[in-house]
């Protein structure tokens, strides 16, 4: 292959030969084998204790899963409001509430038996045809709630922390067990904080004779509300005494 000498090279003593291929760099590539070159993709690190976005809250959220489906249930629903929401137990918020349980306490085959209304949570007992309709009338009386919530704190956004919770009641005990656990909610709490129990009907619950304006809640029409919980209760009752 021929070459030439590097004049400059030449001057400073140290001559070298530039060959053909050195200075044609097209030589060079077409000789050379292409080799696939290696691009490691971007991964998350693996799994790690105590990574990923911190909770803003010690309460776990209601799981996204699809809902159980069901005919002509009985259900313990409870829906929670957001930290910057004022307390429910106030004479203007539960106003409110009582104007959207009016409304909406009977809507596409959906029935509000009872419901007890905590600081920041709101239990119900309710009987639905199906989980569709369950949704619907749930989501609507969310909706009502929120909007009068939010007009007696002249404020705007979501109301609500997380999508509701609801329990299917299978049995005439554990549905008795679940009325009275909701109608009593405010002795549960007041249990938990070392505070004696308060007597009587909670007045910010349906067991409280709320006679002035329209019902609050609708009667129930389902074997297990009309004649399941009597009975058990009843048993309760007569294994007590004996």
């Amino acid at each position: 292959m021929i070459g030439r000498t590097s004049h400059r090279a030449s001057r400073a003593g140290c001559p070298f030969r530039v060959t053909a291929s050195m200075s044609d760099p097209s030589r060079t590539l077409r000789g050379m084998k292409p080799v696939q070159q290696e691009l490691p993709l971007p991964h998350w690190g693996g799994a790690r204790k105590g990574a990923g976005r911190k909770r803003k809250s010690a309460r776990k959220n209601v799981p996204h899963r699809k809902r159980r489906k069901f005919r002509r249930g009985t259900l313990h629903v409870t829906v929670r409001m957001r930290r910057e929401v004022w307390s429910l137990r106030t004479h203007r918020c539960f106003r409110a509430l009582k104007r959207s349980f009016a409304r909406g306490c009977e809507r596409f085959g959906f029935r509000l038996i009872d419901f007890s209304v905590q600081g920041n949570h709101i239990h119900m007992i309710v009987e639905s045809p199906d989980v569709v309709a369950l949704g619907r009338a749930i989501k609507g009386l969310a909706v009502r709630m929120a909007r009068a919530l939010n007009k007696v704190m002249s404020r705007r956004g979501p109301v609500f922390t997380d999508r509701y919770h609801a329990h299917l009641l299978l049995s005439p005990r554990e549905a008795l067990h679940a009325i009275r656990y909701v109608l009593d909610n405010w002795a549960v709490h007041a249990t938990r904080e070392n505070k004696a129990p308060p007597e009587g009907p909670d007045p910010y619950s349906s067991a409280w004779p709320h006679d002035c304006g329209p019902p609050l809640v609708a009667r129930a029409e389902w074997w297990l509300l009309c004649v399941g919980v009597p009975r058990a209760a009843s048993r309760l009752e007569l294994a007590k005494v004996a």
